[in-house]
């Protein structure tokens, strides 16, 4: 076993980057400072930069510890599944996107939303690591379901961020309008899933009649 000193080094990063989310969560990313986040892990300022230069790598290890291993995590299950495409849609990838909406996703999204503009640096880190990585999945799993005959040939294929719209959108309300309206985000995913799979689905019966 390794000594104790050893593991609490160990944790730290960890511990410096769930610090960071709680502080963006709280404050956004412009108004976060290095301290408030070193106060949050228990840390000493000049040990956090030990582990991280600067803010923006504070933000990029977010990324990678929160939202990039769901997404390395989809991708190896429906590589591994053996699954048909619509069976992995209604199964595996149904049961991932209706986490999304209360998971740290939602923080991360409202910060694109709100204060991408000013740190288009940042924007582009979560296209490469998160949302291109994700859009391309979602690509493989349609052409996977016409490849195999389950699903017709659309302009789905171009553009899949169609499949997983609902998670912005139930982001973007929860974040507006949670006061207001308490939105059932599980039951609008899945009913947009049905509706997507019945448009693609080959053997329709709309399709049949065409």
């Amino acid at each position: 076993m390794q000594p104790r000193y050893q593991r609490r080094k160990d944790a730290r990063p960890a511990e410096i980057t769930e610090a960071a989310m709680a502080a963006f969560a709280e404050n956004g990313y412009a108004a976060t400072r290095v301290d408030d986040v070193a106060k949050r892990a228990g840390v000493s300022k000049g040990l956090l930069y030990l582990y991280f230069k600067t803010k923006e790598d504070l933000f990029k290890a977010v990324i990678r510890s929160f939202i990039a291993p769901r997404i390395d995590q989809l991708s190896n299950t429906f590589e591994k599944s053996g699954l048909g495409a619509e069976a992995f849609i209604r199964g595996p990838f149904l049961a991932f996107v209706k986490t999304l909406p209360d998971s740290p996703i939602r923080i991360l999204v409202r910060l694109m939303v709100s204060e991408g503009h000013k740190h288009p640096d940042l924007v582009e880190y979560y296209w490469e690591h998160v949302v291109s990585r994700g859009v391309g999945i979602l690509k493989k799993i349609i052409q996977h379901g016409v490849d195999n005959g389950e699903f017709r040939r659309t302009p789905l294929l171009d553009t899949p961020q169609l499949l997983a719209s609902p998670i912005l959108f139930c982001v973007i309300w929860k974040t507006v309008f949670h006061a207001q309206d308490q939105l059932d985000s599980d039951t609008l995913i899945e009913t947009h899933v049905d509706a997507m799979l019945d448009y693609l689905n080959a053997h329709s019966p709309q399709e049949k009649s065409r």
